[in-house]
């Protein structure tokens, strides 16, 4: 937010005028929502306490009750909080519990995104006693690391976050995220021409970063060349496979062949009959189906099983470089050797682990997007790191973080599903990170359009509303 701040004020908006606009848009947020009541706005040292200031002399305008406490003395504020505390005509109170007493609603406008320290002293105290279901976040809950979503010792619970821009990684990743309730991004008037200038590293992941990227189909296509897709299978879970095959499809892949044992070719071709069921017998018979250049893009791993001709299809789909998806399996299965995998990486890839085999491969700590960042870099793939808040980062140090996933998602097979959607898309020629962001983001979208109840087998079928919703916003 610093960065957009700054280059607002280089464009001719004031630093003044940012703060009144943000803190307007957080008064206009609560009188849309409730009616007057008695409310304690919470203001810190820093600008977050400049926008209370705001939102507290709004508020009074607007005839609520309103009192305001402020940690530390107003002589020691600066800048542009300075400004605005001095328009506050009413009490200004020393921050303890004692505010709280008979508020309705709390604003906790004490600290930003920019906090890097635990919550201490009166701080934390008065944080400790707010209810959620009261409290109104300025920029981020007081408490949480605007980079991280990590918790810095206590957090506010808040049912509304108001913020500026856009979502800071603090917004999406848990436990940051289930800290926010409802995030509201506000427009404060920051130019489009200034917001093209800033080119952050890391994005919530929204249909606008990538939508332009979807396969456009036309007149010339024909099955293989609108995208075709070699899916493995095996005897032991073949469902697997199946609902994989079935996500590539419904994601709009035209061709799927689906490489399996002989013995179980038969329960392959029954529930996928659009595709190409193609028995194998060795890597020799795999290696000869991939090597069909018009092949767009492979996955191995869905069922795949903890085997040697697991390792040895993965390591010919790499050496033919072309694109793949490894899910599963097909990373569990290098849990000893992860360099091997990550060396044979060349061509356009992505890994899609669970935190249980990130952590097999990928020896990095810190936060989720970090780890993210750092295991794209070492492996040469883009990293789809799976969860509520699943982060998908690039070698090149992008990264974008979800946040449609729901819980009706934790259901066995949704995971193939999602492998079979990403590469459904990179078999049409999207770029790995660009299909990664698609597939995932479709994969929560197809949950929230089915709600409770929802098994893996649902999602394929839900695919084709939502890609023409997609389409039609191109």
């Amino acid at each position: 937010m610093a960065a957009a701040d700054n280059a607002a004020i280089k464009s001719g908006i004031s630093g003044e005028t940012l703060m009144e606009r943000a803190g307007a848009a957080i008064a206009d947020a609560i009188v849309t929502r409730w009616g007057a009541m008695p409310v304690a706005v919470l203001c810190g040292p820093g600008n977050n306490g400049g926008d209370g200031f705001v939102v507290a002399r709004l508020l009074k305008q607007a005839g609520w009750d309103v009192r305001l406490a402020l940690l530390g003395t107003s002589d020691r504020l600066k800048g542009d909080a300075k400004i605005h505390a001095a328009r506050w005509d009413g009490v200004i109170s020393d921050l303890s519990p004692a505010i709280l007493d008979g508020a309705e609603l709390v604003v906790d406008a004490l600290f930003g995104a920019g906090l890097s320290r635990p919550l201490d002293g009166a701080a934390k105290e008065v944080i400790a006693a707010i209810r959620s279901e009261t409290c109104v976040a300025v920029d981020i809950p007081s408490g949480l690391h605007g980079d991280t979503g990590e918790i810095l010792g206590y957090a506010a619970d808040a049912m509304l976050t108001v913020t500026f821009f856009r979502k800071k990684p603090g917004h999406l990743l848990e436990p940051g995220r289930s800290k926010c309730g409802e995030v509201l991004l506000a427009d404060i008037g920051i130019p489009a021409s200034v917001i093209a200038k800033i080119n952050p590293l890391q994005a919530s992941n929204d249909p606008g970063i990538w939508k332009d990227h979807l396969p456009i189909i036309g007149p010339e296509h024909h099955k293989y060349n609108r995208g075709y897709a070699v899916i493995g299978g095996s005897s032991d879970m073949p469902g697997a496979a199946i609902l994989a095959a079935a996500g590539a499809r419904r994601a709009g892949a035209g061709m799927v062949t689906l490489t399996v044992p002989k013995e179980s070719a038969t329960i392959f071709r029954l529930s996928q009959p659009g595709a190409v069921v193609r028995t194998v017998r060795d890597t020799g018979t795999f290696t000869d189906i991939v090597e069909d250049d018009r092949v767009g893009a492979v996955l191995i791993g869905p069922g795949h099983g903890i085997t040697v001709a697991t390792r040895e299809r993965t390591l010919t789909a790499l050496r033919l470089k072309r694109p793949t998806v490894l899910d599963a399996d097909s990373l569990t299965v290098f849990k000893e050797t992860p360099e091997l995998l990550f060396s044979s990486i060349e061509g356009p890839c992505v890994l899609t682990p669970h935190e249980g085999e990130f952590r097999m491969l990928f020896k990095s700590d810190g936060d989720k997007l970090t780890r993210a960042r750092r295991a794209a870099e070492v492996s040469g793939a883009v990293i789809v790191l799976k969860g509520s808040d699943t982060v998908i980062a690039a070698p090149d140090g992008r990264a974008a973080i979800n946040h449609n996933a729901f819980s009706w998602l934790a259901t066995s097979g949704a995971g193939d599903v999602l492998a079979g959607i990403i590469t459904g898309l990179l078999a049409q020629g999207m770029a790995p990170f660009e299909g990664a962001m698609a597939g995932v983001w479709m994969h929560g979208a197809a949950a929230a359009a089915h709600g409770p109840g929802l098994i893996a087998e649902d999602i394929p079928n839900l695919l084709p509303e939502i890609l023409s919703k997609l389409y039609k916003d191109q």
